[in-house]
């Protein structure tokens, strides 16, 4: 593995001064007694007792890991919140733990309530089928695993694994909660839950702070309260906001999905000048599951393929149309679970629609261009029965509605040229794929990728999932990409290593300060650059 370097004092750094090594700690708040502590951070030990942990055999990622010669950053691991503790600091926020998930929940999970219904209310609700049997518990190590921050940090060599940023589970939907008081002391509570979770572990692994973004305002107190206070330096935020349509006629599901960049009613460029400022690189973990036509009563597979592009790519579109990517050119998104051929394909029809409706090209669909003497003149020669039944060879045009303007649907991002376009979208995405991913490598095809760009894939174990029922074996299956020829090894240290990389440093310089995988960072931020 990876050179290790000591962690922090007191093993993580706790506000954004120390995060970059510059200042004390944040000032003292009151934390859980150490009894509940030690049942976050010990329970690993007093479950398992030593006799179940890993034998001293290399697994097969560790192997992988041995030939690679750099290190393994995990861009998107998942932790099972420990619920018994996490009422405890639901409870401190005036949060009753029952109340979180009650009602219609359908913001991109489904609908919640659906197991207490009966198939007949299932489908007069048309409520949409949530996720179900989404840990691995058949593996009941790997299930501890992923609830212990203390028995993680123990086996991460086993996966191959230097530095991992981890996510939530349950804490996915917290920045949806519809009721603003729950919501904001819901995330509040998982950002405490997690700061002191992974508090002692930060040269291995770090958690991201969840940030709703109803108002760019709930995001900014969030953002500094993660950050400043708790000293939480990844953040997640959500990629959609659904809103109420202020028309009665339309019914209790008349609503409208914010993508935070396009049409909204606020202005977020506040929110991501503080990510800015703070050197905070947000990564998107939205679903659409319940949303449009993912909505199927009984199948939750139907429900969930390709769930997470969809909500990532409305969020990019919304980044890029509204010009975020134009006004903040250091912003970088992470764009989660997805995978990146979704990306790679969103660029590709960027730069089409670019090409063929920018504020010139379009003058070629402009109606009043149509030669109407040409026209009926054809009519007459061709038209044949359809003239005969119309009665008349005047042409019939479209979009006659647009007469008013506008004209330009890329004015916004101020791209005035193909390159320009990439240049609003390549750099500013990052998509994280998981090991199993089999259309990873389109992201690093240069030669079909229009003017020779790469997207940047980042490597997301997605550990503590269904998707992934051995922790051991996610490096080994990410590195049959090498294998089979997919990816050369180049590739593969930009996807495991380089991308994560970036995707942090190029906000925040010391994002990996104090961990084992620093030098490493340093010696790869002191290499020239590929650009494209």
């Amino acid at each position: 593995m990876a050179q290790r370097e000591p962690a922090p004092e007191g093993g993580r750094a706790t506000d954004r001064d120390a995060l970059r090594g510059r200042g004390p700690l944040r000032r003292p708040r009151p934390d859980l007694s150490k009894a509940d502590r030690d049942a976050i951070m010990g329970a690993s030990r007093q479950l398992f007792g030593g006799i179940m942990m890993p034998n001293s055999r290399p697994t097969p990622s560790e192997r992988i890991h041995s030939r690679l010669g750099h290190p393994v950053i995990d861009a998107d691991g998942h932790y099972l919140e420990f619920q018994p503790a996490l009422d405890r600091y639901l409870q401190e926020e005036g949060v009753e733990p029952s109340t979180i998930l009650a009602g219609e929940l359908s913001l991109g999970v489904g609908t919640w309530g659906y197991v207490g219904m009966d198939p007949d209310e299932r489908i007069r609700r048309r409520a949409s089928r949530t996720a179900w049997w989404a840990a691995p518990t058949s593996n009941t190590l790997d299930l501890a695993t992923a609830t212990f921050p203390a028995l993680l940090n123990e086996r991460l060599d086993e996966l191959g694994i230097d530095f991992v940023i981890m996510y939530g589970s349950a804490a996915l939907v917290y920045p949806l909660i519809p009721d603003d008081e729950i919501r904001r002391g819901a995330c509040r509570a998982i950002n405490r839950y997690a700061a002191d979770a992974f508090a002692d572990y930060a040269d291995r692994m770090t958690p991201a702070a969840v940030i709703p973004m109803n108002t760019p305002d709930e995001a900014i107190e969030m953002l500094d309260f993660a950050v400043g206070e708790l000293g939480l330096k990844a953040v997640m935020i959500a990629g959609l906001v659904q809103r109420p349509v202020e028309d009665p006629s339309g019914g209790a599901y008349n609503v409208w999905w914010d993508t935070l960049g396009l049409d909204s009613p606020y202005d977020y460029d506040p929110f991501w000048q503080r990510c800015l400022d703070l050197g905070i690189s947000p990564a998107c973990h939205s679903g659409s599951m319940g949303i449009g036509l993912r909505r199927s009563t009984s199948t939750y597979m139907y429900n969930h393929v390709g769930h997470f592009a969809a909500a990532s790519e409305a969020f990019a579109k919304a980044l890029f149309f509204g010009g975020v990517t134009e006004r903040f050119p250091d912003l970088r998104v992470g764009l989660l679970e997805g995978g990146a051929h979704w990306g790679v394909g969103l660029y590709g029809d960027l730069l089409s629609r670019w090409q063929k409706r920018n504020r010139e090209a379009i003058l070629t669909y402009d109606p009043k261009r149509v030669d109407g003497t040409l026209f009926e003149e054809l009519a007459r020669k061709y038209g044949g029965v359809l003239v005969e039944r119309a009665g008349a060879t005047a042409p019939e045009t479209t979009g006659r509605w647009a007469e008013d303007g506008p004209f330009d649907d890329f004015a916004a991002t101020g791209a005035e040229s193909l390159e320009d376009v990439r240049d609003r979208f390549v750099p500013n995405f990052f998509f994280g794929c998981e090991a199993d991913d089999p259309m990873t490598a389109t992201a690093f095809d240069r030669d079909r990728i229009p003017l020779g760009a790469a997207i940047s894939a980042m490597f997301s174990s997605d550990i503590g999932h269904w998707d992934v029922p051995e922790m051991t074996e996610v490096l080994e299956e990410a590195f049959e990409n090498v294998e089979r020829g997919w990816l050369d090894a180049r590739q593969f240290r930009d996807f495991v290593f380089g991308n994560a990389l970036r995707f942090y440093t190029d906000t925040n310089r010391d994002f990996f300060r104090g961990t084992v995988v620093a030098a490493a960072v340093e010696t790869e931020l002191s290499r020239p650059r590929e650009t494209g």
